[in-house]
């Protein structure tokens, strides 16, 4: 019995906490660089002395790619020139006649195209509103008693369009839909949404997307703000009559194009399109007789009176992009037309 109790006694007694702790070196390849008996990886010691951080999956390297990427290759915003600038006129002419015979000879029987808008873009835009679906006689008329009414062209600007009631509109001619219009305008004005520093050098994309969030603005008043208030170099109002007039005179056309064909048929014309709208325009008025076509000049309000007939094809698409707004209500969309620009 005194043997088994001593027995049981060895038997119980836990080991010693250092002698499992403490590894026997023996059971590792001994590293002669490091007088420390802990291993050491090989492996881990490359990747902590690697002079590029890297994950296992490589994203940290990819962001400090980014980080270093040198401004030379950032885009930097592209300049839009437009028709009046020095020598942009002639560029244009000389592009259309290299591209188009038929529009060259055109060319040669018609003078080169002007354009010397210099009102306001508000103003601009508020005027485009006001001819809507008018003949050119009565829109003009109106136009010139809502001027009055509010002090002057100068004097047109939201704070004064906005203070001015519905009734006082009505009584020089502004119907109630088109009231309604003015104010949506002036309204994103006041707000920020929109400003004549920012429509200016918005690019032609942003401008569509900008202007047809206001009541009464379609993409066919989008194209002639920007023809003939910007000057852009390179529209091509594919809804307009005169323009797919002139081009179905110009190419000898049974039918009138339809907007993909006008895309189609004027893609030569780039960029400079809008100089080729231009001539068309031009072409219409003179039924077809260039001799006829250049005695008379074309300007802003000429256009007015040529679309009449389309007029009506804009309001529907008014009315379907008022639904949308209605059924769609924006959020927050005052910082995307914020005067980024403005100095």
């Amino acid at each position: 019995m005194g043997e088994q109790t001593q027995i049981q006694t060895k038997t119980e007694t836990p080991p010693q906490p250092q002698q499992q702790s403490l590894p026997n070196s023996d059971d590792f390849p001994q590293n002669p660089s490091n007088p420390s008996k802990i291993p050491i990886r090989p492996q881990k010691i490359r990747k902590l002395s690697s002079s590029t951080p890297q994950s296992s999956n490589g994203k940290e390297t990819t962001k400090n790619r980014r980080k270093t990427a040198p401004k030379s290759n950032r885009v930097l915003p592209q300049i839009i020139k437009p028709l009046t600038f020095n020598g942009e006129i002639d560029n244009a002419l000389q592009h259309l006649r290299s591209v188009d015979p038929l529009l060259s000879s055109l060319m040669d029987t018609l003078p080169p195209p002007q354009f010397e808008t210099h009102h306001s873009a508000f103003l601009a835009l508020s005027k485009s509103i006001l001819y809507q679906q008018l003949a050119y006689k009565a829109g003009t008329s109106i136009y010139t008693r809502f001027v009055s009414l509010c002090g002057g062209e100068n004097a047109v600007c939201p704070d004064i369009v906005l203070s001015l009631s519905a009734q006082q509109l009505k009584q020089v001619g502004i119907s109630g839909r088109k009231a309604s219009y003015l104010y949506d305008l002036a309204n994103k004005y006041k707000s920020g949404i929109l400003c004549d520093e920012s429509l200016f050098k918005m690019d032609d994309r942003s401008l569509f997307t900008m202007l047809s969030m206001v009541k009464g603005i379609g993409s066919w008043s989008v194209d002639m703000f920007m023809i003939f208030s910007l000057h852009r170099p390179d529209v091509l109002p594919v809804s307009d009559l005169g323009v797919r007039k002139g081009v179905q005179l110009l190419y000898g056309l049974e039918e009138l194009p339809r907007p993909s064909q006008m895309e189609e048929l004027c893609e030569k014309w780039k960029p400079y399109r809008t100089a080729g709208a231009w001539y068309m325009w031009r072409l219409v008025e003179g039924k077809g007789s260039p001799t006829n076509a250049a005695a008379a000049p074309i300007d802003g309000g000429n256009v007015h009176a040529l679309q009449q007939i389309q007029t009506e094809q804009e309001t529907q698409q008014q009315q379907q992009q008022h639904q949308l707004q209605l059924l769609e209500p924006i959020n927050g969309i005052e910082n995307l037309g914020a005067c980024i620009w403005s100095q």
